[in-house]
């Protein structure tokens, strides 16, 4: 069993070696060719990642844009909305006083989607003036600004507010009481890097109409989630899943994403709490984990948010396309627990 184990590991090793530094490499590269428009020339590389950029899939990513002064506005987080909130103008604050009195409703709620149409005109005008309107287009048929480069690459740029010191009410079960994962310095860490509140369409509001549901703002917590992910292999099998997922689980309906496997990476986390669990001998076992964790998902066709459980991250998925993937992900799993040797080919 030990020298099973040791050879899926030995495999695995090879695999992020040759497949996921390639992968990691080709979008480095693509990165540095889509900087050229100068709307993300400010974007800074550290450690081989770029700050303020999400990398959605290989050909897709998103900018993230971050506005000023919050600060008149109160946050307001009742679970009504799940995956989102509202800002609404403080108690006493004159609405003509406010920078951002073009956005604010006539309720006082700071509009998400009045400034992403806005931004949207923006950046229309600069990519019809620019000297690479050739090369660049801008996507029609959605309200979110999104940028179609060399018609091989999606770049969508989202405005957002930076929250620090203050956590969300609807993510104030995390961490669960019982579970000993990821201890209290690392909670205050992670609540101390707050969240991001971003302007765009919210699929858990998919076919809402009410005026407060169209101006809600986004809750996303991607450099949280970055701090839970340091230490041990948690991101070299992050890295492994990513690669998996680009060449195998790209499929009709688009099922899965990166965001997926780091949601199901993070439960594995709290399923495995010592950090002896994610030693470099143990990848193998973790990926295993995730892979069923994952199969057992699509089968159920739900995927709660980590630290927001009321949100499911396959909801408005078809269900064609959620048994599809499951097949598919039994297939990878099997593969790779029994023979390590057909990572070579995967």
């Amino acid at each position: 069993m030990i020298a099973a184990q040791a050879k899926l590991v030995y495999q695995l090793n090879k695999y992020y070696t040759e497949r996921c530094q390639a992968r990691k490499a080709a979008i480095a590269k693509t990165i540095r060719e889509v900087q050229e428009p100068r709307f993300i020339s400010s974007l800074s590389e550290i450690d081989a990642r770029y700050e303020g950029l999400e990398v959605i899939s290989p050909t897709e990513f998103e900018v993230v844009l971050y506005l000023n002064q919050m600060g008149v506005f109160n946050f307001v987080d009742d679970g009504s909305l799940p995956g989102c909130a509202v800002l609404k103008l403080s108690d006493g604050r004159k609405r003509s006083m406010s920078l951002w009195v073009e956005f604010i409703t006539a309720s006082g709620y700071l509009s998400a989607r009045k400034i992403r149409s806005r931004f949207q005109t923006l950046v229309a005008q600069a990519v019809d003036k620019c000297s690479y309107r050739d090369v660049v287009k801008m996507i029609a048929d959605t309200s979110e600004v999104k940028l179609r480069i060399r018609e091989r690459y999606v770049v969508q740029i989202t405005p957002a507010f930076k929250c620090t010191g203050i956590w969300p009410r609807s993510a104030a079960q995390w961490p669960m009481p019982h579970i000993p994962w990821p201890g209290p310095n690392r909670v205050a860490e992670v609540k101390a890097e707050g969240f991001n509140l971003l302007s765009k369409e919210c699929y858990s509001l998919t076919g809402k109409q009410s005026s407060a549901e169209s101006d809600a703002w986004v809750l996303q917590f991607g450099e949280a989630e970055n701090r839970l992910l340091m230490g041990g292999c948690r991101n070299k099998c992050l890295s492994v899943l990513k690669t998996l997922r680009d060449r195998h689980l790209e499929l009709p309906g688009q099922p899965l994403n990166n965001y997926h496997m780091k949601t199901l990476l993070l439960y594995e986390c709290e399923k495995h709490p010592r950090e002896t669990d994610w030693d470099e001998a143990c990848l193998g076992d973790r990926l295993n984990g995730i892979l069923l964790q994952l199969i057992s998902c699509l089968q159920c066709r739900r995927c709660p948010h980590y630290f927001l459980p009321n949100l499911d991250l396959f909801q408005g998925k078809p269900h064609s396309a959620l048994e599809s993937a499951a097949k598919q992900t039994w297939r990878l799993a099997r593969e790779i627990l029994t023979n390590p040797k057909s990572l070579d080919k995967l």
